[in-house]
């Protein structure tokens, strides 16, 4: 079965490179940008073999899973393109949610889906300026049918949790989802709704968590993201603290994270 894009995408102009295997859809998304190409182009396989995450991470795309890019081009600043990773999130939520059965969804900030509390799928965005444009390249992958197991938080797969959907499948609901949210989002003039349908589904609002970001551990209750998307904590001392990037941990990850970190 062939990648296709949805019908509301086709209809809004949305582009489609589809592969079965592919070094980085990321990397293929930057080259084609470099080389005059500014979208909306979706870049699409079934395997990655040179996948990688944030900060530098790996990340194992094995064949039957989903890594897909989109490549656009916005002239809006970098931070509020960024946002756009929330509207990838949703995106992605709504996409599995129609292609499974019974699972239980959330967003873990910045950029995961979980699926009974463990990361199925990732995001990762990319820009560049190009000639005096805004280039965007919006990463994400899903773990279809395996997924990676040295991964800093746990992961799973659609088939571990009794799935049956396809790669393909996916994307075309993606793409669709896609489609529908980012003319919401409406250039970030419509972040708000956007990070209200977020906050909807995102795990572990309103309960304790630790962040790690660098070599620096927080810990409170997570009370809400702000307008730019960042993650808004509350300590025991009744100090408002805003994070812009991080590694989050739950529960009794968020424990042992501030454990560890004492020691």
């Amino acid at each position: 079965m062939a990648f296709a894009l949805g019908p509301q995408a086709e209809q809004a102009g949305y582009r489609l490179a589809g592969y079965d295997s592919i070094g980085s859809t990321n990397s293929e998304a930057l080259r084609r940008s470099r080389a005059g190409e500014r979208g909306p182009l979706w870049i699409a396989a079934r395997e990655q073999t040179q996948g990688r995450g944030r900060r530098g991470r790996t990340w194992s795309t094995e064949d039957g899973n989903l890594a897909a890019s989109l490549l656009m081009t916005v002239n809006v600043p970098l931070p509020v393109a960024a946002t756009l990773g929330f509207v990838a999130a949703l995106a992605l939520q709504r996409a599995i949610a129609d292609c499974t059965q019974g699972l239980s969804i959330t967003l873990k900030w910045p950029n995961d889906i979980l699926a009974s509390g463990r990361k199925l799928a990732g995001i990762l965005l990319e820009s560049e300026s190009i000639d005096g444009e805004a280039v965007v390249v919006v990463g994400m992958g899903v773990n279809v049918v395996s997924a990676p197991e040295d991964t800093p938080f746990p992961a799973v797969s659609l088939a571990a949790l009794g799935q049956t959907a396809s790669a393909e499948h996916i994307f075309a609901e993606l793409s669709d989802a896609w489609a529908g949210l980012c003319t919401q989002w409406d250039h970030g003039r419509g972040f708000d709704a956007v990070r209200a349908q977020w906050l909807a589904q995102a795990a572990g609002l309103g309960k304790e968590i630790s962040v790690r970001t660098g070599d620096t551990l927080l810990q409170g209750i997570f009370e809400t993201l702000d307008e730019q998307g960042r993650l808004v904590l509350h300590d025991i001392e009744g100090r408002r603290m805003t994070v812009t990037a991080g590694d989050v941990y739950f529960g009794t990850a968020a424990t042992l994270a501030a454990q560890a970190r004492a020691h």
